[in-house]
This record gives structure tokens, sequence and C-alpha cells, in this order.
């Protein structure tokens, strides 16, 4: 694996990611993240298009099980690997465990949903007019392609900003988002009707 944090594009005008206030401060435990704002339009535009379901964009239902991470995480490689992006395989594949896991534990409310291996599209297992479906209280992985950037989203009911921690290298966790933002070009959140959506933006080449 390795990181792409450093890379850019013009045609996105990536600008530095802009960390939490204290984010430095050490005797910080937990600092939110901040809301995405001002966003490129076209990472603005895929990012809607990837919470509505438009465009070439596939989900997968998470259900409320530890093993759902590994499921989520064989849903992206498998979706990579037709798509043709293999070399994002190891980065999208831990970024996805690392936020399936976080929303897991963090998004509270029973799942109600419709769980499987299945690509959800829009007008198939949910309202065509509600995106989130019937069961808002689900944990959805999107994943939307446009060459040469793939989009990663996990939308959960929570309404809460992530919290990043201070780095332990030492402790099995709580390093969850500084891998987000390591093995990816970009990241940040959103909130949507019911609940947000944390993003991760990759380039292919």
């Amino acid at each position: 694996m390795t990181s792409r944090h450093a890379h850019d594009d013009t045609r996105w005008k990536l600008g530095p990611v802009v960390g939490p206030a204290g984010s430095h401060d050490h005797a910080a435990q937990s600092t939110p993240v901040p809301e995405s704002s001002d966003l490129p339009h076209p990472l603005d535009t895929a990012l809607t298009a990837l919470t509505a379901m438009q465009g070439h964009t596939v989900s997968f239902t998470v259900a409320p099980d530890p093993e759902s991470v590994t499921e989520a995480r064989h849903f992206a490689v498998s979706r990579l690997t037709e798509w043709g992006v293999t070399e994002l395989t190891d980065d999208v594949g831990l970024v996805v465990s690392e936020l399936v896991t976080n929303a897991l534990r963090h998004s509270g409310g029973a799942f109600r949903g419709r769980t499987g291996h299945d690509v959800h599209r829009k007008g198939v297992y949910e309202d065509p007019a509600d995106p989130l479906g019937s069961a808002p209280s689900a944990i959805r992985l999107r994943l939307g392609h446009q060459p040469p950037w793939l989009l990663c989203g996990i939308i959960d009911a929570s309404r809460a900003a992530p919290r990043r921690k201070e780095p332990d290298y030492i402790a099995e966790t709580g390093r969850g988002l500084h891998l987000v933002e390591s093995f990816s070009v970009r990241w940040g959140w959103r909130s949507l009707p019911h609940g947000k959506v944390v993003w991760a933006l990759f380039r292919t080449a």
C-alpha cells in the first residue's frame, strides 16, 4: 500500500486539507473534524451523485455485524476489479475497513434494511424519491468511478462529526481517520437529511 495523500490534479483544483483547530495539540484526545465546505465543483458534484446514486455508482448495505467489515471490503475490491483499477484495491480496501468500522462503532440505531452482496441501484432496493431508502439507520458503502478518480463514501444515521484522535502508534485502535487521510487524496464528511456521509477520494494514476 502506498500513501496517495500528496497527489494533486488541476482538473479538481484540489487545495490542501485544512485540519481541525487544535489537531496538532497533543493534549487533545479527540477533535471533531469540520464539515466539508467549498469543495471544488467537480468533487462537489461527484459527492452529490454518490449520495443520490447517480452516474456510475454502486452501493452495499452493511449489516450491524463485525463480519460486515470484511464483506464491505470484499465488495469494494470486486467492484474495483470489474472497473479495471486493481492498483487501488489495497488503499481503498483499507479505507473502507476503517470507515465501516467507525460507522458500526458510532452511528447507533438498529439496522432495519436489507443486506446482501448485490449491487444496489436507485429504484431497485431503494425508493427513487429517497436515495437513503426506507431504512435511514442502515449503513451504506457507496463507490463512484469517474476515471481517473474513484470516490468512496460511507453513509450512516449519525449527524455527529467524525472525531480525529491523537495518533497512538502503539495502541491497536484510534488511528482510523489518520489512515484514511494517509491513503486517500482527500477526505471529509457532509451532513445528509438522515445522517452523514464520510467520503474519501482516490486517483488511479
